[in-house]
């Protein structure tokens, strides 16, 4: 695992593949819950990815699951959106994903991945990066989202 900074739209800009952190709520019209953070940022880039992984989680569960379409992996923090992020099902999402990248060759690397659970999922850094180091190779890339300089220009 190695780590950046920056904004991960631009790594999805130049043509890689992102891992976004994603729940497992579905509205009534059949959406995924995406409205924080960089899932919700998704959803304004991708306006049916909302629909898709909403059909998916009510058919699959809540699980990892690749949209070659958008270069995008969700990868699941929260069991629902208003709950703090949950290190066992990250856990179990990241051995889900490196048994899913091993199994097939269509999503080269780099890889890139904001910090799972760490922003509207309550998480701190410090705790969590030693749980995804012991599954996250040197195919990923995980990035720390730049601050905006404050001062005054």
């Amino acid at each position: 695992m190695r780590e950046a900074a920056g904004n991960i739209w631009d790594f999805h800009a130049e043509g890689h593949w992102v891992v976004i952190t994603t729940n497992g709520s579905v509205r009534k019209d059949g959406a995924a819950v995406m409205g924080r953070g960089v899932a919700k940022e998704a959803a304004l880039k991708f306006p049916l990815l909302p629909y898709e992984l909403g059909n998916e989680i009510k058919h699959r569960g809540n699980k990892v699951i690749v949209f070659l379409q958008y270069k995008i992996i969700t990868l699941p923090v929260k069991h629902q959106w208003m709950e703090k992020a949950d290190m066992h099902l990250i856990e179990v999402g990241l051995g889900d994903l490196i048994e899913l990248l091993n199994a097939t060759s269509n999503i080269p690397s780099p890889i890139y991945m904001v910090r799972p659970g760490c922003g509207n999922g309550g998480l701190d850094w410090k705790d969590v990066k030693p749980i995804i180091a012991k599954y996250l190779d040197d195919r990923f890339v995980v990035v720390e989202r730049e601050v905006a300089d404050a001062r005054p220009s």
